[in-house]
């Protein structure tokens, strides 16, 4: 796989195992779901490494002191629906004060492009860092047109977080928007004629709300 400088791995071995008991497919829903959150607090707690400080003066029990804060208008967390929405408590666990948006996406089934049915964002989006989470990075259509819509509404400190990934999803992604910042959980082998990630973990939306 060709390296990309907007793309990090994650080697952890907490989140390399947690990843492992995903893919299992006798995990259940309820577990499932946990390691999901599991899996993007730990992501998320290397990807917002740069969020910026500022200093604020509080008073401790002893006496008042300068001391370095979140500063701007934050985080906003902007998961891919519907799959998506199973990393988003993990990151808020991280940044409870975070804004929350939608993107609404679905896949034809025959051709496999994704197709926008839902899109709400919270303002002002240009003065805020953006996480886009999707559990899943296969043929990156999703991401991409993701991406691309939360750069119309003015979008512009843009990261994309994802637990498992394909190596042409990857690349596609990187050359749609080589200004994101990509984190990856794990780089499967490839994707199968279905468009699925092989070895995978199945339908991860499936898998988070226990349908089929």
């Amino acid at each position: 796989m060709e390296k990309f400088e907007n793309v990090t791995y994650f080697n952890h071995p907490l989140i390399q195992h947690k990843i492992s008991i995903l893919r299992k497919k006798e995990t259940g829903t309820n577990e499932f779901r946990h390691l999901v959150e599991e899996i993007a607090m730990l992501e998320g707690f290397e990807a917002l490494n740069d969020l910026p400080l500022e200093e604020v003066e509080i008073e401790t029990p002893i006496e008042k002191c300068k001391t370095p804060m979140i500063s701007g208008r934050k985080l906003a967390i902007v998961p891919i629906l519907r799959a998506g929405l199973g990393m988003v408590e993990g990151i808020l666990a991280l940044v409870p004060s975070a804004k929350i948006g939608h993107i609404g996406l679905y896949r034809d089934e025959e051709t496999f492009e994704p197709h926008e049915y839902y899109c709400k964002l919270p303002s002002p989006i240009e003065e805020r860092t953006i996480v886009v989470c999707d559990p899943m990075l296969a043929t990156g259509g999703s991401a991409i047109d993701a991406i691309t819509m939360i750069k119309k509404h003015g979008g512009r400190n843009i990261k994309f977080m994802c637990i498992i990934a394909a190596p042409e999803g990857v690349k596609a992604l990187h050359e749609a928007h080589p200004d994101v910042q990509i984190y990856i959980g794990h780089l499967d082998r490839c994707l199968n004629e279905h468009a699925y990630i092989c070895p995978g973990l199945g339908d991860a939306g499936d898998r988070i709300f226990g349908t089929k």
